[in-house]
């Protein structure tokens, strides 16, 4: 695994590259300052499996970084590993393509288990952004498509599902799924299907029903969440069923 490490300060940098190379021998870690310098190294056509992204940059907002990416590269998951781990912040970096975000005060453990569960194509999201403590999360208009997340996450009761295999979605609807995780719009998942617009809007419907969310962003929150309470248990098959 390759991964790509952006962050500004030299010793969280040469401390978290440290970290990440330990957790295998076949880990490679390529470490850079700036969003500038990621730019030039994704730019030269290095061949890198992960993203790991520092929110807080000195020539660049992480956030827009991570909307450049994920449209530039949308193939390369981005995880952001930051010094927050507000309930705001998260839900940004997930509704801006964020496949994980792991706050900077996680244990090696924790960290990598994050980095399994991505590559593996699952998102990880802190469950502690994810409590009662959400519904009071500010939900600022620019950052955030729908309106008041945080209450409508909460008020959902998304956080009751336990098992993803207890959805009973259908293969197509399962397909839907991986697509929409993947941030990809409807038209998009319409074409790599090969169904029409509206068909793919009745399935995220179903999809949404099933999670008990009212929108992507809170899907997304959802299976992170379920892939964390029971690894492996079939999430990655979503990744899967694309093939």
């Amino acid at each position: 695994m390759k991964v790509l490490l952006i962050d500004d300060h030299p010793l969280i940098l040469s401390a978290l590259q440290t970290v990440i190379e330990g957790l295998g021998d076949n880990v490679k870690v390529v470490g850079v300052d700036s969003a500038g310098q990621a730019r030039a190294t994704l730019k030269a056509g290095q061949d890198f499996d992960l993203v790991l992204l520092d929110l807080q940059l000195g020539d660049a907002d992480g956030f827009d970084v991570l909307t450049e990416f994920r449209a530039a590269y949308p193939a390369l998951p981005v995880v952001v590993v930051s010094a927050s781990d507000r309930a705001s912040d998260v839900i940004r970096a997930i509704d801006l393509g964020a496949m994980g975000f792991v706050p900077k005060r996680t244990g090696k453990e924790m960290l990598a288990q994050a980095l399994r569960l991505v590559m593996a194509g699952g998102i990880f999201v802190p469950s502690m952004s994810l409590g009662s403590g959400m519904s009071n999360a500010p939900a600022p208009a620019a950052a955030l498509p729908v309106q008041a997340i945080g209450d409508a996450a909460q008020a959902s009761g998304f956080q009751k599902v336990t098992a993803l295999e207890g959805l009973s979605l259908t293969p197509r609807q399962t397909d839907v799924l991986a697509l929409l995780l993947q941030g990809k719009p409807n038209k998009v998942i319409a074409r790599e299907l090969g169904v029409s617009v509206e068909t793919v809007k009745d399935h995220v419907a179903a999809v949404l029903k099933a999670l008990g969310v009212n929108s992507r962003t809170q899907a997304v929150l959802a299976v992170g969440q379920m892939s964390q309470q029971q690894p492996g248990a079939g999430f990655t098959t979503f990744r899967g069923s694309q093939t």
